[in-house]
């Protein structure tokens, strides 16, 4: 994106604006035809769930300096690997790089790369670096100017200055929770510090352990350590050590430790907490007893971790809680004479692991949940301890990786205070506000970054985060010092260009007022906590869900889960032959082009690579196998003959949503067209509209459909597959499905109207590809044999689209932004590749 000066585009503009002063419906004379541009090969996928080559590699975009070197798991034939990097293709200049053998897949180099082209390889060794196999093939990488620094300490950094006595866990309010102490009972959060504490304290120990209430027992854990750490007051400690009693006096067996994904680490913490706050008052053998199980989870973890974890999209559970925890008992054990052989280089694993992969897969700078919208409160502890550690520690702010720099804003756009949040993927449609989670978020983001976005977010949610356990502590020995004003200027438009979302608010921080346009299409694909929803949007007004994608999150992937809440046909987009997109990184789409200004929010998704067969990972093969679902074009999975999917979405400010799809085949198909909302759907068929009602914030919708091509719609309130749990609380949705059919090619625009009750919906007046409304001239081409076009022009304001012929041009807008007109031209921008399209 860049602002324009080429004379082309003055003449553009002056088109433009002639047309819509004249408000005229005649057709401009046809621009010469651009020079076609050279075709680019479209990868099988943007991202591996688990990585098949190097990277980086020539193809690949850095997303931050210095990139991470990493290497497939597969490809380490020794029991250690060796790494090389230079300026030189030969690796004999002085500057050259050869490190020492090491265990895991990946090397930091902890410092930044100078602009240019880098040559890196790596080779197996044994264990202690004797007999080195072959060296690996040369691979290269360019480092440009503008690729976004940021630099981690070296481990050895980090080593000497970790702490070592105890406590350790929070080192990083030393300093600060003396005098938290000396005014802990005038805290405003004390008595829920205490009422927490004072669940634990009445739990009964006495008996053998029951491990199966792991997660129960960790919650009392994490309690008691609070109130003792922050009080001092006798009654916690004694509770918590006796917890460590019974559960060292009866450890659990390998089957109850490691039964499931975060039991063994639920158990780890409850010794590690005790492990940590007693340490002096602990008894040899009760220490020793403490060690050995965080030992047995350690050990097990990272044999499983090393080398995988590197080189894995992204492992929810291991993210969310385990890294976190395993990295503790690590710290735990380092220096201690009879673990430090073995725990150093573990603990160092896990350092090394979160600078290359971390906060969210290494790939994201944006400051939003790459995972799902839903599963982003799972993470925040983790998000919030790890860096604060690493920070006390390292001598290094770790918040100022890109992605927390950005997560402030994120939070306003994506998880709106006062709203349902409008995001995509799994427990996304949950609750009708930010959770306790999330708002702690924000305000441990303002706390320790003065980010205004994050500050306003937080002040609007004081009262859950005094409800928000998991960061009290941490809370109550920090001021909170930041402003709550809104930052001036807020953009009506964000774009997440590393996940591939956009999100469009008319009246951004005012929740009864905005309308907030959410689309996504993504280089990471569906799976995982995400959805089959590439080119899908959401819609909410006041609050709560215009049109939003369907179904209920109940389970991970029991039939309703599968077949109609994470397939295609339960999101806002289409389905080709009634069959719609894999649950795999194969199944990928992503955002081409984004404008934005006062009056016009524009943003073009192409998916035509997001249809392409079966779910063919393991882990949904097994799912659908243990939901009885076969995976064929009657249950809407399979290959299809899609070549085209663009989708062009304009909200225009404040109560218009655009949409303009390209949907072009091989063959004849049958394109289905869908929209879901929570409220009822009712048809005008003869006028192609379809309208809702919402009673409880008073205001209506009403889309209307035009096409060249017949469309038949159809609307039901029942799931093709209903949730397994029924009652009030999942009540029915509605679905409308417009259908054409027997189509090679097809053009569908869709023009919506979301407005207060009392002022009524407007009538669109069509004049061939014209459509008026309110202030608003429309230009759309429906005829798929003519080249595209789609222009925007208000009468109201000199604001004007214009997408450029057949899109093989530069889209134009003019609007205003900051205050003042620009005109903003953009081309296709392709998103970064973590995988390759080169072997």
């Amino acid at each position: 994106m860049k602002h324009s000066s080429p004379l082309h585009t003055l003449f553009r503009l002056v088109i433009l604006l002639m047309c819509c002063s004249a408000c005229s419906s005649d057709s401009l004379p046809e621009p010469e035809p651009p020079t076609p541009e050279p075709p680019v090969e479209s990868p099988d996928a943007y991202q591996d769930k688990i990585r098949t080559q190097p990277y980086p590699k020539a193809d690949n975009e850095l997303f931050l300096n210095p990139a991470p070197l990493i290497v497939p798991q597969a490809m380490k034939t020794g029991e250690r690997l060796q790494f090389a990097l230079s300026r030189s293709e030969n690796f004999d200049s002085s500057e050259t790089l050869t490190t020492a053998p090491q265990e895991w897949c990946m090397y930091n180099l902890h410092r930044p790369l100078e602009s240019g082209t880098w040559y890196w390889r790596f080779r197996s060794t044994a264990a202690d670096g004797s007999t080195p196999g072959e060296w690996s093939r040369t691979y290269s990488f360019e480092v440009k100017s503008e690729t976004p620094e940021f630099l981690t300490p070296p481990f050895a950094t980090f080593l000497e200055n970790a702490p070592r006595t105890h406590p350790r866990l929070y080192c990083f309010l030393n300093g600060r929770i003396d005098e938290a102490r000396s005014k802990v009972a005038s805290h405003p959060e004390y008595r829920q510090l205490q009422a927490r504490a004072a669940t634990a304290l009445s739990a009964d120990y006495s008996t053998t352990p029951d491990y199966s209430r792991a997660e129960e027992f960790k919650q009392h854990a994490i309690c008691l350590y609070q109130a003792y750490h922050l009080t001092l007051q006798e009654k916690y400690a004694s509770k918590l050590h006796q917890l460590l009693k019974v559960m060292t006096a009866v450890p659990p067996t390998d089957s109850q430790l490691f039964i499931d994904n975060f039991t063994a680490t639920n158990i780890a913490l409850c010794h590690l907490k005790a492990y940590d706050l007693l340490h002096q008052r602990l008894s040899e053998a009760e220490r020793t007893a403490a060690e050995q199980l965080m030992l047995r989870v350690i050990r097990r973890f990272y044999k499983e971790n090393c080398g995988y974890q590197e080189n894995h999209i992204f492992d929810n559970h291991f993210w969310q809680q385990n890294m976190r925890v395993l990295f503790q008992a690590a710290f735990m054990l380092y220096d201690k004479p009879a673990y430090t052989a073995e725990i150093l280089p573990i603990l160092e694993y896990y350092y090394e692991l979160w600078t290359a992969r971390a906060p969210t897969s290494g790939f994201n700078r944006d400051g939003i949940w790459h995972n799902g919208t839903g599963y982003f409160s799972a993470n925040v502890k983790t998000l919030t301890y790890i860096p604060a550690l690493l920070s006390y520690i390292a001598r290094k702010d770790f918040l100022q990786h890109p992605w927390y720099q950005n997560a402030g804003k994120a939070l306003v756009y994506s998880f709106p205070p006062n709203s349902k949040n409008n995001g995509f993927g799994d427990k996304s449609e949950k609750g009708n506000a930010p959770n306790r989670l999330t708002a702690a978020f924000a305000d441990y983001l303002a706390r320790e970054t003065g980010n205004g976005y994050a500050g306003w977010y937080a002040g609007e949610c004081r009262s859950l985060i005094q409800q928000d356990y998991e960061l009290r502590l941490y809370r109550m020995c920090t001021d909170r010092n930041y402003d709550t004003a809104l930052p001036e200027n807020t953009p009506k438009l964000l774009w997440y260009k590393d996940i591939g979302e956009v999100t469009m608010h008319s009246h951004p921080g005012q929740t009864e007022n905005n309308l907030a346009l959410s689309f996504r299409s993504s280089t990471f694909g569906s799976g995982s906590h995400t959805t089959a929803s590439q080119n899908a949007f959401n819609l909410l007004f006041r609050g709560v869900d215009v049109y939003r994608s369907s179904g209920y999150y109940q389970n991970f992937a029991d039939a309703h889960n599968l077949m109609s809440y994470r397939h295609s046909r339960a999101h806002n987009t289409i389905l080709v032959n009634g069959i719609g997109q894999p649950y795999s990184t194969e199944g990928y789409g992503y955002v081409a082009r984004v404008l934005g200004g006062s009056h016009i929010g524009y943003c073009l998704g192409d998916a035509s690579m997001a249809y392409g067969g079966i779910s063919n990972d393991p882990m949904w093969i097994n799912y659908f196998a243990q939901a009885g679902i076969a995976q064929t074009p009657e249950n809407g999975f399979g290959e299809t003959p899609l070549t085209k999917y663009r989708r062009h979405v304009l909200m225009l400010y404040p109560d218009i949503v655009v949409l303009y799809d390209e949907l072009e085949a091989s063959e004849p198909v049958r394109w289905d067209w869908l929209l879901h909302s929570p409220t009822t759907l009712e048809a005008d068929t003869d006028g192609q509209i379809i309208y809702s009602r919402n009673e409880a914030k008073q205001f209506i919708a009403a889309t209307q459909l035009f096409c060249k091509e017949k469309i038949t719609l159809n609307i039901t309130d029942r799931f093709l597959i209903p949730p397994a749990i029924s009652g009030e609380a999942y009540p029915n949705q509605w679905h409308c499905t417009a259908q054409v059919s027997d189509s090679h090619a097809t053009r569908l625009l869709a023009i919506m109207q979301v407005r207060d009750e009392a002022e009524g919906i407007s009538v669109i007046r069509q004049e061939g590809n014209t459509f008026r409304i309110d202030d608003w001239v429309i230009e759309a081409e429906l005829d798929a044999r003519a080249p595209v076009l789609l222009k925007v022009s208000s009468l109201a304001h000199p604001a004007t689209f214009d997408y450029g012929t057949d899109g093989s041009a530069t889209s134009l807008l003019y609007d205003e932004t900051d205050g003042s007109y620009h005109t903003v031209e953009m081309t296709d921008c392709l998103p970064a590749l973590t995988k390759s399209v080169q072997q």
